[in-house]
C-alpha cells in the first residue's frame, strides 16, 4: 500500500469528522487535497464559481444538517474570497471548517506571489486559525481545529502550504477520538431556584425567544401555558417557536410585527430564551430581565440583568416548569393576543388583499402566495434587505420547513449560495431561494453551479430594480434615494441562456401559475418577478424623529420633480403606516 501523503491525510480526517463535500475553487497550493478528493469516494468537491458562494454553502449545510462542513480556497486572493461567507457562518454558530492553502512554507515572510497571512486574517471570523508548519503537526492540528468548530458552535480555519501538503504523512499519524456533537447545558440550582421566585412573583411575563430555542418548542409551549406568558421572537427564532404556538404576539425589531414590542414593554418581567437580538432600542429599561443563554458571553450585553441564566434553554425550562407555581390570571395574555390580532389584521395582510391586479406587483402578494404554495418541508433561503420582511412576515413555519439568511452579519448576496448548500443535504427536498435582484446579480456566477450540478434549487425573484432596504433607510434619515437603482436584464431570459428554466412574471394573474410552473420543473428554475419598488416595510414602532425625518425626505423628493414617485408611495403605503 502506498504511503499517504498530508493532503490525503488531511482528507481522511476530514471523512473520519463526517464531512461530505468541500466546497470551493480549484487553484495551485490547493490542488494536493483536490487530487486527494478525486480518490476519495466518501467526500466530493464541489466546484463553485467564486469562494465566497462556497463559505455560505457550506455554512448553510451546516446550520441544515447540524454536523460540521467544509469550503477551500487557494492560497491569497482564493481563500480572502471566503472570508464574507465565513462571518455569516461563524455569527450563525454554523460549525464550518475552512481550508485556506498557503503559498510555498520556505516563502512565507518574504513577499513572495498572492502571499497573505490567513492564520491572521481569519482570526477576527472563527473560533480558531492556525497555520500547519509541519507535516507531523497536521493530524493534532486538524483535529484540534474540528474540536472548536463542533464545540464553539462557529468557524476554525486551517492554513496548509500547498508543498507541506504534498510532503509524506508520518508514519504513525495521530488518531484521536473525534467529538461531533455538542453536550447540553444545565443552570445550576441557585439559578433556576431565583428564576422561579421572580416569576412567581411577577404579575406578567413575556417570554422573547431566538434561535436557541430549537429543540425546545415543546418546553417553552408547556412554560408558557403555566405562566400565562405572551411569546415573542426575534426573526432568528422564528422558525422554532411560532408554530403552533397559541400565545405568539410576533416579531420584535425592525423587520417586526404584531403585538411583540408591546409585550415586552408592559409585562413585569421579560424573559430572553436564546436570543442575542441586538437591537437593544427595541428592549424595554424599566421592567425586569432575565436571559437565558448557553453562550455565557452574550449574557447581558444586549441589557441590563436581573438575573443572568447560563444553560440551555431545553434543559432550564425542563427544570424550571415544575417548579414555577401555575397562574391563572389570563388577562395580559389575552390583551397581547388581542392587539397582534389586529395588528396582523390592519397592517401585515394589507397588502395581500385585493391586489390581484395591481402593477407592477406587490411584494407581500408574492410572498404570500409563495407561502401557500411551497412544500411544507421546504427550505428558504433569504436575502438581506426586503426580502427578510417578507419572509419575516409572509413564510409560515411549521416545524419542518427551514428559513436560513444571514440574520446575524446582514450580507448581501447570501440567498443563492446557501440555497446550493442546503440542497447538495437533500436532491429530494424543495429548496426555495428568495432572492432580491441586488443580492442576485453580485454573485449570479454562481447561478451556473446549480446548472452545471443540475440542482433543483427555485429562484423566486423579487425584482424591483433597486435597493430598496437602503433606499428606506436613506428615507428615514431625510435622505433622498441616491445610487439605489439597478438596470437589470431580463433575468428570466439569462436563466434560459444558462441552460435552467426561465419565466418572467409582470402580471399578478400570472402568478401562481408560473410559481406552480417552476417547482414542478426537476431541474433548477428561475422565476423573474417585476415587483412594487414603492413598497416598503413600516417598522411596528415608529418614532417622531423617524417621522420627521421621512417627511423630510419627502419634501426634496417633491422639490426635485418628484411628486409623481412620492404620490406612487404613498399610495403604496398609506394603509401600513401605524402612528407614532
Amino acid at each position: 500500500m502506498a504511503k499517504q501523503n498530508v493532503a490525503e491525510q488531511f482528507v481522511d480526517i476530514l471523512v473520519r469528522a463526517g464531512v461530505q463535500r468541500l466546497y470551493g475553487v480549484v487553484g495551485d497550493s490547493l490542488n494536493p487535497v483536490v487530487d486527494a478528493i478525486r480518490r476519495t469516494p466518501d467526500i466530493d468537491w464541489i466546484q463553485v464559481r467564486h469562494e465566497e458562494a462556497a463559505a455560505f454553502a457550506a455554512g448553510a449545510e451546516a446550520q441544515i444538517t447540524g454536523r460540521l462542513a467544509a469550503c477551500a480556497g487557494s492560497c491569497g486572493p482564493g481563500n480572502l474570497h471566503l472570508i464574507n461567507g465565513l462571518y455569516d457562518a461563524h455569527r450563525s454558530m454554523a460549525p464550518v471548517l475552512a481550508l485556506a492553502s498557503q503559498i510555498p512554507s520556505s516563502e512565507i515572510g518574504l513577499g513572495y506571489f498572492q502571499e497573505t497571512h490567513p492564520d491572521r486574517l481569519f482570526s477576527e471570523c472563527s473560533h480558531y486559525s492556525e497555520l500547519i508548519s509541519s507535516p507531523r503537526q497536521m493530524p493534532r492540528l486538524l483535529q484540534t481545529a474540528i474540536q472548536h468548530a463542533i464545540g464553539q458552535s462557529g468557524v476554525s480555519v486551517v492554513a496548509l502550504p500547498g508543498d507541506i501538503a504534498s510532503e509524506p504523512a508520518p508514519e504513525k499519524a495521530w488518531e484521536t477520538a473525534l467529538v461531533t456533537s455538542r453536550p447540553t447545558v444545565r443552570p445550576g440550582d441557585a439559578e433556576i431556584e431565583a428564576l422561579a421566585r421572580m416569576i412567581d412573583e411577577a404579575d406578567r411575563v413575556t417570554l422573547f425567544c431566538g434561535s436557541g430555542t430549537a429543540g425546545a418548542h415543546a418546553e417553552v409551549m408547556q412554560f408558557a401555558e403555566r405562566v400565562k406568558s405572551p411569546v415573542g421572537h426575534a426573526l432568528r427564532g422564528k422558525e422554532w417557536i411560532q408554530f403552533d404556538n397559541p400565545f405568539d404576539v410576533g416579531m420584535s425589531g425592525l423587520l417586526g410585527y404584531g403585538a411583540a414590542y408591546e409585550a415586552t414593554h408592559e409585562c413585569d418581567l421579560l424573559i430572553l430564551l436564546g436570543t442575542d437580538f441586538p437591537y437593544n432600542a427595541f428592549l424595554p429599561d424599566d421592567v425586569k430581565i432575565v436571559q437565558v443563554d448557553v453562550r455565557p458571553e452574550r449574557l447581558g450585553r444586549r441589557s441590563k440583568l436581573d438575573l443572568a441564566v447560563w444553560g440551555d434553554v431545553r434543559e432550564t425550562l425542563r427544570c424550571l416548569t415544575p417548579r414555577v407555581r401555575a397562574k391563572s390570571d389570563r388577562r395580559f395574555l389575552d390583551k397581547m393576543l388581542k392587539k397582534h390580532a389586529d395588528a396582523l389584521e390592519g397592517v401585515v395582510k394589507a397588502y395581500t388583499r385585493k391586489v390581484e391586479k395591481h402593477v407592477p406587483i406587490h411584494p407581500e402578494y408574492v410572498a404570500s402566495v409563495l407561502d401557500e404554495l411551497a412544500d411544507d418541508d421546504a427550505v428558504f433561503t433569504v436575502d438581506t434587505g426586503m426580502c427578510n420582511v417578507w419572509a419575516a412576515r409572509y413564510i409560515s413555519p411549521n416545524g419542518r420547513r427551514r428559513i436560513i439568511g444571514s440574520f446575524s452579519h446582514g450580507s448581501m448576496a447570501n440567498a443563492l449560495p446557501q440555497a446550493i448548500g442546503a440542497q447538495f443535504t437533500d436532491r429530494g427536498r424543495q429548496v426555495i431561494s428568495m432572492s432580491g435582484d441586488g443580492g442576485f446579480s453580485m454573485l449570479m456566477g454562481d447561478f451556473l453551479t446549480l446548472v452545471q450540478y443540475d440542482l433543483p434549487v427555485k429562484i423566486v425573484l423579487f425584482n424591483n430594480s433597486s435597493l430598496s432596504m437602503v433606499e428606506l433607510e436613506m428615507l428615514v434619515a431625510g435622505l433622498p434615494s441616491y445610487g439605489t437603482t439597478n438596470r437589470n436584464p431580463d433575468f428570466a431570459a439569462v436563466a434560459r441562456a444558462a441552460g435552467a428554466y426561465g419565466v418572467r412574471v409582470e402580471k399578478p394573474k400570472q402568478l401562481a401559475g408560473a410559481l406552480k410552473d417552476a417547482f414542478k420543473h426537476k431541474g433548477p428554475a428561475l422565476v423573474d418577478i417585476v415587483t412594487d419598488p414603492n413598497a416598503l416595510s413600516i417598522p411596528p414602532k415608529i418614532s417622531r424623529e423617524m417621522v420627521s425625518g421621512f417627511a423630510l425626505s419627502a419634501s426634496k423628493i417633491v422639490l426635485d420633480g418628484g411628486v409623481g414617485r412620492m404620490l406612487q408611495m404613498a399610495r403604496s403605503n398609506v394603509r401600513n403606516v401605524p402612528r407614532p
